[in-house]
C-alpha cells in the first residue's frame, strides 16, 4: 500500500508541476523542495537536538514561533530549522522569524526521493508537523531515520474525516508511524482517535496561536505606521483585515453608508493577497470614495486606505476602533479573528468560519460579535460607533480572553521532551 502512495506521487507530481512552477505561492525553491541544500543554508549540528518544525504558510509559521523559546529553555544547545511550502511564508520567516531559528527552507515535495534527501541532510530528532500537514512520504522518511515525528496545534475537518479513511485505507496509515499527537481540543482528540492513531500518544494542550497572540497584545501603537496610512491621532478607524474577492463591495456599501453619521470615520482595507491591492482602489473610486495605497505612504490623503504591504496587519490592528475580518462573508471559511483581539479590539466577522470554529467559540461574547450579512455588520457598527465606553470595554474584554486561553506552547514542549528521551 505505501508503494501505491510513492508512485502515485510522482504521477501527481508529474501531472502539477508545470503549475507548481508557475504559481506565485510555489514557484521559488526548487532545488529545496527537491531536497537539495547548497552549503550553509542548514546549520551544523550543535550539541543539542535538531528539531525540525513545519508551517505551510506565512500564519502557520507565526503559530509555530510561540514554541522557539520554550524549545531553546528545555534543550539548550538545539538546532530550530523551519520549513514552509509557500514563497511568502518563506519571506516571512527569512525576514520575522530567522534570528529565532538556525534555518528557514522550503518544505520538500511529498516525494520518495525528496524527503528522504531532506532528512539525511537536516537529520532531525524531532520533526514537528501543524495542524492537517499529514506527509506520508516524509513522516516515514523521518521515522525511518530514527527521529520522533509530533503533531502540533492538531485538527481534522469533521467533514473530511470519510475521505482520510478511505486515503488512509488505500496507502497505508501514516499516523501509526507518529509519536504524538497535540490536539487544540477534546473533539479533535476524538477525530484523530478515529482515524487510528494510538491512544497513548494523544494529548490535548491547546492551540499555540493563542500565546502568539497573547505577546503581540503587549505591543503600543505604531505612529510610524499611523504616518504612513495618512491617519491622525484621535480619529476613528476602521479596519478590514484579511479580506476576499466579493467582500470589498460589501465594506465599502458599509463604509459609505457610516459616513452619513460619521463622517470623520476612516477605513483602512487589508486584502488578504495583496496584489489585488488594485482592484480594490478602483472598487472604492467607483463609489467617489477618495482612497491611497499604504505603500505610497497615502500620498492622496484618502479616506479610505489599501494595506498593500506584508506583515504589517499585527500593528495596523493596534490603531483600530473597530475591527472586521474578512473570509467570513465568502466561503472562504474565515481568517484569523484573534489576531485583532489580542490587539485589544471588539472584532466582528460573518457567518463562515468555518475553519475558525474554536476561536469563535472563545471569542462570542467576550469582544467578538458575528453578523450574517452587511446590513447587520452597518447596523451594529452605528451602535458601537456612538457609544465609545462600550467599544473600550469589548475590546479590554477581547484582551483578556486571549490572555486566558494561552500556555499550548509550554504544554507541547514538555510533551516533546518525553518523546525523546532515550
Amino acid at each position: 500500500m505505501r508503494l501505491l502512495y510513492v508512485l502515485a506521487s510522482y504521477v501527481l507530481f508529474a501531472v502539477l508541476f508545470p503549475l507548481l512552477s508557475l504559481h506565485r505561492k510555489t514557484r521559488h525553491g526548487l532545488r529545496q523542495r527537491l531536497g537539495f541544500y547548497a552549503p550553509g543554508e542548514l546549520p551544523a549540528r550543535g550539541p543539542g537536538p535538531t528539531l525540525w518544525l513545519h508551517g505551510a504558510s506565512a500564519g502557520d509559521l507565526l503559530a509555530l514561533s510561540p514554541m522557539f523559546g520554550p524549545l531553546r529553555a528545555r534543550f539548550p544547545g538545539c538546532r530550530i530549522v523551519l520549513s514552509t511550502m509557500t514563497n511568502s511564508g518563506y519571506m516571512m520567516g527569512k525576514e520575522r522569524l530567522a534570528k529565532q531559528v538556525d534555518a528557514v527552507v522550503y518544505q520538500p515535495y511529498d516525494l520518495w526521493g525528496a524527503t528522504r534527501r531532506a532528512v539525511r541532510a537536516i537529520q532531525p530528532d524531532l520533526l514537528v508537523l501543524e495542524y492537517t500537514e499529514i506527509w506520508p512520504n516524509l513522516i516515514r522518511a523521518a521515522s525511518r531515520a530514527g527521529a520522533r515525528v509530533a503533531l502540533t496545534n492538531g485538527r481534522f475537518s469533521p467533514t473530511h474525516l470519510r475521505k482520510y479513511r478511505l486515503l488512509f485505507s488505500l496507502i497505508g496509515n501514516p499516523l501509526r508511524d507518529m509519536d504524538l499527537f497535540l490536539m487544540r481540543g477534546e473533539d479533535e482528540a476524538e477525530r484523530v482517535l478515529g482515524l487510528g492513531a494510538p491512544r497513548e500518544r494523544v494529548h490535548v494542550t491547546g492551540n499555540t496561536k493563542f500565546d502568539a497572540l497573547a505577546a503581540a497584545a503587549e505591543g503600543q501603537e505604531d505612529e510610524a505606521l499611523r504616518s504612513a496610512l495618512g491617519l491622525r491621532v484621535g480619529e476613528r478607524v476602521w479596519i478590514a483585515g484579511s479580506t476576499h474577492e466579493g467582500e470589498e463591495e460589501q465594506l465599502l456599501e458599509v463604509y459609505g453608508r457610516l459616513r452619513e453619521t460619521h463622517g470623520e470615520l476612516r477605513l483602512v482595507i487589508a486584502p488578504r493577497y495583496i496584489e489585488r491591492a488594485g482592484r480594490l482602489v478602483g472598487l472604492a473610486k467607483e463609489r467617489g470614495l477618495s482612497v491611497g495605497l499604504r505603500s505610497q505612504g497615502n500620498v492622496e490623503g484618502g479616506r479610505v486606505v489599501v494595506l498593500d504591504t506584508i506583515g504589517e496587519l499585527t500593528r495596523a490592528y493596534r490603531l483600530a476602533t473597530l475591527v472586521f475580518v474578512g473570509g467570513s462573508f465568502t466561503t472562504r471559511g474565515g481568517q484569523n479573528i484573534l489576531e485583532p483581539a489580542g490587539q485589544g479590539k471588539p472584532v466582528l466577522f460573518g457567518p463562515h468560519m468555518e475553519n475558525f470554529q474554536d476561536s469563535v467559540q472563545v471569542l462570542v461574547g467576550r469582544g467578538g460579535i458575528q453578523v450574517k450579512d452587511g446590513d447587520q455588520l452597518y447596523r451594529v457598527m452605528l451602535e458601537l460607533l456612538g457609544k465609545p465606553e462600550t467599544v473600550s470595554s469589548l475590546g479590554e474584554l477581547a484582551r483578556a480572553t486571549v490572555r486566558q486561553i494561552s500556555g499550548a506552547s509550554q504544554r507541547n514542549v514538555e510533551h516533546m521532551a518525553g518523546a525523546l528521551k532515550p
